[in-house]
């Protein structure tokens, strides 16, 4: 129990972060799936999240925090520069956009662009509770206060000033498919942080007390993030939305950033797929929770489709089959940019776009970009798995059979 307790409190510090950049190269930021035609009846695509699904919000927020030098190369790369998005190119709700026939989804905070086909509101860093409920559970947000309720918020404001009516705005959402996350992540990060080790992070008593109660505090805050996210999906079905996408957690056990910061030699803590298996179990504890959320709102709404976007289990084929899919199995765990052990190229005080970091030679062989979020490459598989191989279920959108 103290290895697992240990094992959960130092890799969940990492959980998805923020990631800061330029803004956009214009023909990156405005490039768009030409010559498809609308599928499914999907016009548009309305998105709230965090730094898996933020295509430029942050920036445009003012990025801040350590992780400031990744405001340029080599993120963006294969899509001609930085543009916040958090990988070497594009992110799966890019993806999802071009395989519906529409337009990149322009973040919100771009006043200039184009919201004809949707919106973007996540935001790098940002959390499923808002800051001042964290506060009161003594947690504090220190990269951005976009939480799943401004965004929401941002969301209605935004109908209200693009709709004449709120059955306009029932009608516009018919027509919509609706992204709710993912988001949680990184209100447990925050929580770890609250009670990360103390000094040089000596594992001495001291620190396991912090460590240990680090692991409590953030599992006790689980109930209550799962229940702000079904929360504004049911807010966002009763303005109208008829096609919501609700993602799990990704398997945490089986990400880089975790895995080196654990450096467990044990081979009995590991799964049959070679990841952690006590960190994968704290993130399926967050997803047998919104699962069951989930299962409440299909009964509130029988009249929409609400699917549960399956993250976890989605990563597990990829890694099965990543020879099939041309990935180096040699190289699951490891970071295509970065620096640090040679089993994971992963450093937290040395990350992907700081002095001293390089990049791998052949990205597209790579799951992990920069140790925490994924290659352009893993995305657009993980796309071909929740939407057009069945990890999203029941199916929010029907897509022409092959």
């Amino acid at each position: 129990m103290a290895r697992i307790l240990l094992a959960a409190f130092v890799a969940l510090l990492l959980v998805v972060g923020p990631c800061h950049a330029r803004p956009a190269p214009q023909h990156a930021a405005k490039s768009a799936a030409k010559g498809k035609a609308v599928v499914d009846g999907i016009t548009a695509i309305y998105n709230f999240g965090d730094s898996l699904s933020d295509t430029g919000n942050l920036l445009r927020e003012g990025a801040t925090g350590m992780l400031q030098y990744t405001t340029g190369p080599p993120y963006g790369f294969a899509i001609g520069g930085a543009t916040g998005r958090c990988s070497d190119g594009y992110l799966m709700i890019d993806f999802l956009a071009k395989d519906l026939g529409l337009p990149l989804l322009n973040p919100f905070l771009d006043k200039g662009a184009d919201f004809t086909h949707g919106v973007n509101f996540a935001v790098a860093g940002a959390t499923a509770l808002d800051a001042a409920a964290l506060a009161r559970k003594g947690v504090s947000v220190p990269h951005t206060n976009s939480s799943l309720a401004v965004q929401l918020q941002q969301f209605k404001d935004f109908m209200n000033a693009h709709t004449r009516s709120p059955q306009e705005t029932r009608e516009k959402l018919a027509r919509s498919l609706v992204m709710v996350g993912e988001i949680g992540g990184n209100d447990y990060n925050y929580a770890f942080s609250a009670n990360r080790p103390a000094g040089d992070g000596e594992r001495n008593l001291y620190n396991f007390g912090r460590m240990a109660a680090g692991v409590v505090e953030a599992t006790a805050l689980v109930p209550d993030v799962v229940r702000s996210v079904t929360s504004a999906a049911r807010e966002l079905l009763d303005m109208g939305a008829t096609r919501l996408v609700i993602p799990g957690n990704f398997p945490l056990g089986c990400v880089p950033s975790y895995m080196s910061a654990v450096d467990e030699k044990d081979p009995a803590a590991y799964d049959g797929n070679g990841c952690l298996a006590a960190l994968n179990l704290f993130a399926q504890m967050h997803n047998v929770l919104l699962q069951q959320g989930i299962r409440e709102l299909r009964l509130s709404y029988p009249g929409a489709t609400i699917a549960y976007a399956d993250y976890f289990y989605a990563y597990v084929r990829m890694l099965r089959d990543a020879g099939e899919t041309g990935f180096d199995e040699a190289a699951l765990t490891k970071a295509c940019c970065g620096a640090g052990a040679v089993a994971y190229n992963f450093d937290m005080d040395c990350m992907c776009g700081a002095p001293g970091t390089s990049v791998c030679a052949r990205p597209d062989e790579r799951i992990s970009w920069d140790g925490v979020h994924l290659t352009q490459r893993a995305y657009r598989v993980m796309t071909d798995l929740l939407y057009h191989k069945g990890f999203a279920s029941p199916a929010p959108v029907e897509f022409p059979r092959a």
